[in-house]
């Protein structure tokens, strides 16, 4: 699960992943994985509350597209859905690690992603031009 947190100026949220975890120090939409007793909106809202500190209602979370990779050997393969939102209560601050930054879409095509991340990037901001 993504979050694509854009706000009134029309920039969007990145969050920065701490550089000790998976694809440290590269740029990405928050979220995180769904629980098995969660829907996606279910686990993207309650994965928002604890990366970023905000809340978010059901009603404004809106799907916008997915990403997938592939399971190499040994490995499970991963399917990144996509929210859009632009409502949310209180201010986005990376409570886990890394760090937080709000972008253009310009700015977000040059910061360095993970594979998944530029390919939800790309897909999001074509609907939105």
């Amino acid at each position: 699960m993504a979050g694509a947190l854009q706000a009134d100026d029309g920039r969007w949220l990145m969050h920065c992943r701490p550089l000790e975890k998976h694809h440290g120090g590269l740029w990405e939409f928050p979220g995180g994985k769904i629980e098995p007793s969660e829907i996606p909106v279910e686990s993207l809202i309650r994965e928002l509350r604890e990366e970023l500190g905000i809340g978010i209602a059901h009603g404004v979370c809106t799907p916008v597209s997915f990403a997938e990779e592939h399971a190499a050997e040994g490995q499970k393969g991963i399917v990144i859905l996509l929210y859009k939102i632009a409502v949310w209560q209180g201010s986005p601050a990376a409570l886990e690690g890394g760090k937080v930054g709000w972008f253009t879409p310009a700015e977000i095509n040059r910061l360095d992603k993970p594979p998944l991340d530029c390919e939800l990037a790309d897909r999001l901001f074509a609907q939105t031009e």
